[in-house]
């Protein structure tokens, strides 16, 4: 079992960056892929970005390709997301989550979310 614990939201003018963080507790971090999603409010979760166990492979939603990045220190036990060219549609909680399959469903753990608003 992995716990996780997401940081690095906040209030950012459109244009701007942030990067969040999830530490992950245990071990077992390297067996996991990870990926971020996120939900605005009254909207269901989406798929942000996951990456896999190595780092080697990544996998973007469209609205986010070109201005996200994900990446991950196995060292660390940390998956990284760094936003660049805040829209105020990225407004949400985004939520990191770990699994045992790479891609944009099968996740079975869940951090508790951290807000990122995005002011026009």
């Amino acid at each position: 079992q992995v716990q996780l614990v997401e940081s690095g939201g906040g209030l950012v003018q459109a244009g701007g960056s942030l990067r969040l963080s999830c530490a992950a507790s245990g071990r077992t971090f390297s067996r996991y892929a990870m990926g971020w999603f996120r939900q605005a409010p009254g909207k269901e979760r989406e798929f942000v970005a996951t990456i896999n166990r190595t780092g080697g492979s990544t996998d973007y939603a469209d609205s986010v390709k070109g201005r996200f990045t994900i990446s991950r220190d196995n060292d660390k036990n940390t998956v990284y997301l760094q936003m660049n060219s805040l829209k105020p549609e990225d407004t949400a909680v985004y939520y990191c989550a770990a699994g045992w399959v790479f891609g944009r469903g099968e996740y079975d753990y869940w951090g508790q979310g951290t807000q990122v608003t995005v002011s026009s």
